[in-house]
């Protein structure tokens, strides 16, 4: 028996604002909502509406025999309800048959685990109680940013009560063994779904590549691909993001045809099935133990964490970034810790990557810069000018402290205990 885990990751960051050097002291108002309008709804009209709509079509008519696996990012979440209340009213509809699982993240895409644990924490705990929220569903499964892994996280996130993880199935750590099972990592008993990133990129990268030996993709060359796996694994998990859809792969490409017709092909053999994460996970048993220590992802080819941490310029402005977590979070204030966790956003730092060659390419696609030394000066301005903010915020608190302390000592000096207590 194989069965077929489609995981979809669903994500819009906050985009920053053109913010000069000009700007600081003048505006906090950071983020480019006009842009962040535009591509939500864009997106949405070329990917999320009509790519809801077909699985939630597909699912009827399978009689709930196909299943799907979202991780839908908080800043998502926001965008949607702000600009697209239809595209989260199609996603709410996909929820209600019971057929789609959605795992549990970090709210706003961050890199918190490898810079704070306990802003981590807080972002997974924002991210459930939003999915609860919205579509009526508590996690059990997790998958962390851009599949960043490695033994201890997998530790870490066990100890927060989940029972599966989703990571990348890389060469290096499989080491001639399959992703087509699942595994579990050192010291941990929760499980592991590895994405079999062969046939997921034949899809998400490959399918409209007129260059590629095995163009065009048809739904019944790759079903075949999906029936060898018989006898040498039980469960292939596609992972994508959900924008292969209509966005990435345009429709004129065919990939809403392939996947229109792909679960019935699948069905068509009797030992095969679709299964969410969880459900894998507790189909399934380990076939054994993935030594990760080296942190992984699902980006570039070195599958590690360059694409967002490495060169000066990244790594200058995330340090930077979490300095102010200590202070931003004495200060109370709500507004000043919502742009900062929003500024926590992976993106930002990938936008600032100086790979060249393949890796280059995908980033200079993603990127709405003309340089990453761009990116880096617009969100140090950005830094430069909430850090100003923090201080004028605990420079206020402080002096209102001041204040009541006076006041209090005025009191004593003055009233009666009773009347000191009521004030």
């Amino acid at each position: 028996m194989v069965s077929v885990c489609f995981y979809f990751q669903v994500h819009q960051p906050h985009r920053l604002r053109d913010y000069t050097i000009f700007d600081i002291g003048h505006r906090d108002d950071y983020f480019d909502e006009e842009k962040n309008k535009q591509i939500i709804q864009k997106v949405a009209s070329k990917c999320y509406l009509p790519t809801n709509k077909l699985l939630l079509h597909l699912i009827n008519q399978s009689k709930g025999e196909f299943k799907v696996t979202f991780s839908i990012t908080g800043t998502a979440l926001e965008q949607m309800e702000k600009y697209s209340p239809e595209t989260l009213e199609s996603f709410k509809a996909l929820a209600r048959t019971g057929c789609v699982e959605f795992l549990s993240e970090t709210y706003n895409h961050s890199l918190s685990y490898l810079f704070s644990k306990t802003e981590f924490k807080e972002q997974v705990e924002l991210h459930k109680n939003k999915i609860k929220q919205l579509f009526d569903f508590t996690p059990t499964a997790f998958r962390n940013t851009e599949l960043i892994f490695n033994n201890e996280l997998a530790k870490f996130v066990e100890d927060m009560g989940y029972t599966a993880i989703v990571a990348e199935g890389a060469d290096h750590i499989l080491r001639e063994r399959t992703p087509n099972f699942i595994y579990n990592p050192v010291n941990s008993n929760i499980k592991v779904l590895l994405k079999n990133y062969r046939l997921s990129d034949d899809i998400a990268f490959r399918f409209s590549n007129k260059g590629w030996a095995e163009h065009p993709l048809t739904t019944e060359k790759f079903v075949n691909w999906l029936n060898q796996v018989n006898g040498n694994g039980e469960l292939v998990n596609l992972f994508m993001d959900y924008e292969t859809f209509g966005e990435h792969q345009w429709e004129d490409t065919g990939i809403f045809k392939f996947l229109e017709h792909l679960p019935s092909k699948v069905l068509e053999h009797p030992h095969n099935n679709f299964v969410t994460v969880s459900e894998a996970a507790d189909k399934y048993e380990s076939r054994g133990i993935v030594d990760i220590h080296n942190f992984i992802s699902w980006a570039d080819l070195e599958r590690d964490l360059t694409a967002w941490l490495g060169n000066p310029l990244q790594d200058s402005a995330i340090q930077e970034l979490y300095k102010l977590e200590q202070y931003i979070k004495a200060t109370g204030d709500k507004k000043l810790l919502d742009d900062w966790r929003k500024l926590t956003t992976s993106d930002h730092y990938y936008y600032m990557c100086t790979k060249w060659f393949s890796d280059g390419d995908v980033h200079k696609y993603f990127n709405p810069y003309d340089s990453p030394y761009e990116a880096y000066i617009i969100f140090m301005n950005v830094l430069n000018d909430f850090t100003r903010r923090i201080r004028s915020k605990l420079d206020s608190q402080s002096k209102q402290n001041e204040l009541r302390v006076k006041k209090a000592e005025m009191l004593l000096m003055t009233d009666t205990p009773s009347r000191i207590l009521t004030n």
